[in-house]
């Protein structure tokens, strides 16, 4: 007989799964201190989005005609699942209970006696339930439909292409002659506007035509004031010469004296 060689048995398990991963940690074995509250899991087995959706759902179930509801069985049906979601959780039972208090008022005026003459006059109780009803009918058979309808992104996808790169030739204008020259003669006119001149002008002193002033008026007779400027040494000249006498006058050398309005001025110096 041939020996067996011994197989490794930790090679041939199977490697354990954790049991969660908590914060990247595996956690290999349920804790003992775990608490799992009760509507952590819920199953639906039916799902209402209103009391209106229930009350359909009964009617339908049942092929019951919409414009003659059996009153009593569909409010004993009806009260029947309010309860169920009351033992469940009572916080979704609030709106559900104001149908359930609508049907009872409904049931209560359908079985109190009338007379003929008073129910002819009356509406049936039932009206304004079975208006809501079939309003709210149309409303999810259209919803239905806008969810059967294809979605992008869901049923549809667009395809997306990038463009290809557009590369823009571009052309040489085609320039004549005359327009050349037409620049060339605009352009030599831009620049004739930015010529600069400088203009040299003969500087004329003050002080100095003080002093010709004074020597005008050495005799100490009166000289007419015009007579005092000189026509040829232009605006600049009389400016001046202006100046120069206020300066005279304002320094007591010299003195200004006319006789009356509008008559002329004369001007000698002050005696010393």
């Amino acid at each position: 007989m041939s020996a067996v060689e011994p197989v490794d048995s930790q090679a041939g398990a199977q490697q354990e799964l954790p049991f969660a991963m908590v914060y990247g940690q595996a956690v290999m074995e349920m804790p003992l201190d775990l608490y799992i509250p009760p509507d952590a899991l819920e199953v639906f087995l039916e799902a209402f989005e209103g009391p209106l959706d229930l009350l359909l759902y009964l009617i339908r179930k049942q092929n019951i005609n919409i414009l003659d509801i059996p009153v009593a069985e569909i409010t004993r049906q009806y009260m029947g699942y309010v309860e169920l979601m009351q033992s469940v959780r009572l916080e979704l039972a609030a709106e559900y209970l104001v149908m359930a208090a609508m049907l009872a008022e409904i049931k209560s005026r359908m079985l109190l006696p009338r007379a003929e003459s008073i129910e002819a006059e009356e509406d049936d109780p039932r009206a304004e339930l079975i208006r809501r009803l079939q309003e709210y009918e149309r409303f999810k058979a259209a919803a239905e439909g806008i969810d059967g309808l294809s979605r992008v992104g869901r049923d549809v996808v667009v395809p997306k292409l990038d463009a290809p790169e557009a590369r823009a030739r571009k052309l040489v204008p085609d320039v004549s002659l005359e327009e050349l020259l037409m620049s060339m003669a605009e352009v030599l006119r831009r620049g004739d506007m930015f010529e600069s001149h400088q203009v040299s002008r003969e500087a004329l002193s003050t002080r100095e035509r003080m002093s010709d002033v004074l020597e005008r008026l050495k005799g100490g007779g009166f000289v007419p004031f015009v007579e005092l400027f000189t026509a040829e040494e232009g605006r600049l000249g009389v400016v001046v010469t202006f100046m120069a006498i206020l300066e005279l006058v304002k320094e007591s050398l010299v003195e200004l004296v006319q006789n009356e309005a509008f008559a002329p001025i004369h001007v000698r110096a002050r005696a010393e």
